[in-house]
């Protein structure tokens, strides 16, 4: 059966609705935009400018999976903060865990520990099994400094990516496979200090045989990867792949380091727990806090151990200056807000609700793209669900990216959010959390429906 061929006219056309229906629904939000003259970018952090309508919303309030703009409309939030918000926004443990820290007790940061940091990390050696912990307050910093301890434990200066990865904003990773198959800097990435192709190596996500030729140099500290890419869209991991790194990493010589600040969405362990992996560095963030600012890194003995004996041996310093850690990483609101997260919100429990919405969420999106012969695909990773504009859905980082499609991405958010409906801005992925309810899930499906429905319209 033939794939609908969209008519490029008629998204023109319905984007331009989508826009002037966004821009008069929105005026405050406008006025605020256009007024913010002391903001670079007239938005907090330039990436905001990333939402659709050529301003974004200005927010109000937010509780659950619930989102009041200053305009006076309340959305369905399956952004989510991009993974930060979980929990929900403001869940209720979360909240009174750092209201007590912060009113009750007192002391958000003080450079001093709490018991709340050893209860935290036994909670993560549970989770995700690597028994040493140490904190930051993003994933950024956490992928930062464990390169660093990844580097000094085997005295090699390089790391092994896979193009378009996402690891923050850690410098060695912004380098994709260009289409001579070489490595290259990604494009748009803003002035670093250096090629990131003098640091890192990179290959295709699901391509055993090129990461084995470029551990075959000897010059990798680390593979450092996602169990599944996210940011460029979803892309998982074929099988045997994961359990082919972790062989390859240990031929080699190399560390494996797991990112799941995102692939968390797969359950209480993310995919480490879920797929048996064996990480020799893990490192988490976004999720923890229930919205405050969190991050963490895991170490297996084996690696703490060499990094205690490079302490001993050749004089390096872990306490002061030696580039790993930051005066408010580990602070008193940061752990109170972990520990309420993990113990109370972001359950095993919590998680299995979840993911049970994302498998209705990707189910009544699949049937839609059916029914209209829509040359798409959707792919779920646990509570986590993204429709691409390919078919079949990608394999490879560099698949991902040139299935991507501006406008129809404009249209789609545009709609959604016209309609009631946050999408994550980025791409069109849904996150479900703790408080996300079947209807709302089902409410995505009507508009979606809606969506496609105008898009193949004679």
């Amino acid at each position: 059966m033939a794939a609908t061929v969209l008519d490029r006219a008629l998204i023109e056309d319905l984007v331009e609705r989508e826009r002037s229906a966004y821009a008069s629904a929105n005026s405050r939000s406008a006025a605020l935009h256009s007024n913010a003259d002391h903001l670079f970018g007239r938005v907090p952090m330039t990436w905001m400018n990333k939402w659709v309508g050529r301003f974004p919303l200005y927010l109000q309030s937010a509780r659950g999976n619930r989102i009041t703009d200053v305009d006076g409309h309340t959305y369905i939030d399956f952004a989510l903060g991009d993974t930060g918000a979980m929990a929900g926004h403001s869940p209720r443990p979360t909240t009174d865990a750092v209201t007590r820290r912060m009113s009750d007790l007192g002391g958000i940061t003080t450079m001093l520990p709490t018991e709340d940091a050893e209860w935290v990390a036994a909670e993560l050696s549970h989770r995700f099994g690597l028994p040493l912990w140490s904190f930051a307050l993003s994933a950024t910093d956490a992928n930062r400094w464990a390169v660093r301890l990844a580097r000094l434990v085997t005295g090699r200066p390089k790391i092994l990516v896979f193009s378009y990865c996402y690891h923050g904003t850690v410098d060695e990773t912004f380098v994709i496979v260009d289409d001579e198959g070489k490595a290259r800097s990604r494009p748009g990435n803003v002035a670093p200090a250096v090629d990131p192709t003098v640091t890192t190596r990179v290959v295709e996500f699901n391509d055993l045989a090129a990461v084995e030729r470029e551990l075959a140099h000897g010059d990798v500290a680390a593979i450092l990867t996602e169990p599944a890419l996210t940011n460029i869209g979803i892309v998982l991991p074929e099988p045997g792949f994961l359990g082919g790194l972790r062989e390859l990493a240990t031929r080699y010589g190399a560390l494996l380091m797991i990112d799941e600040t995102h692939t968390i969405s797969a359950g209480a362990g993310g995919m480490t727990a879920r797929d048996g992996l064996s990480p020799d560095v893990f490192v988490i963030g976004k999720s923890l806090g229930g919205g405050i600012a969190s991050g963490a890194y895991g170490l297996s003995r084996e690696v703490a151990a060499k990094v205690d004996e490079r302490v001993r041996d050749a004089g390096v310093d872990l306490i002061d200056v030696g580039g790993v850690g930051g005066t408010l990483a580990g602070n008193a609101l940061s752990l109170a807000a972990m520990r309420a997260t993990l113990e109370h919100v972001l359950t095993p429990d919590a998680f299995g609700r979840m993911i049970t919405l994302a498998d209705r969420f990707t189910i009544e999106a699949a049937q839609i793209i059916d029914k209209y012969e829509m040359p798409w695909s959707i792919t779920q990773l646990g509570a986590r669900a993204e429709y691409r504009f390919a078919s079949p859905a990608p394999r490879t980082g560099n698949e991902s990216a040139a299935a991507a499609d501006d406008l129809l991405d404009e249209y789609m958010h545009l709609y959604m959010c016209n309609r009631g409906i946050l999408m994550t801005p980025f791409h069109n992925m849904a996150l479900m959390c703790p408080e996300t309810a079947p209807a709302d899930v089902d409410a995505h499906t009507e508009v979606f429906e809606s969506a496609v429905r105008e898009l193949v319209r004679a």
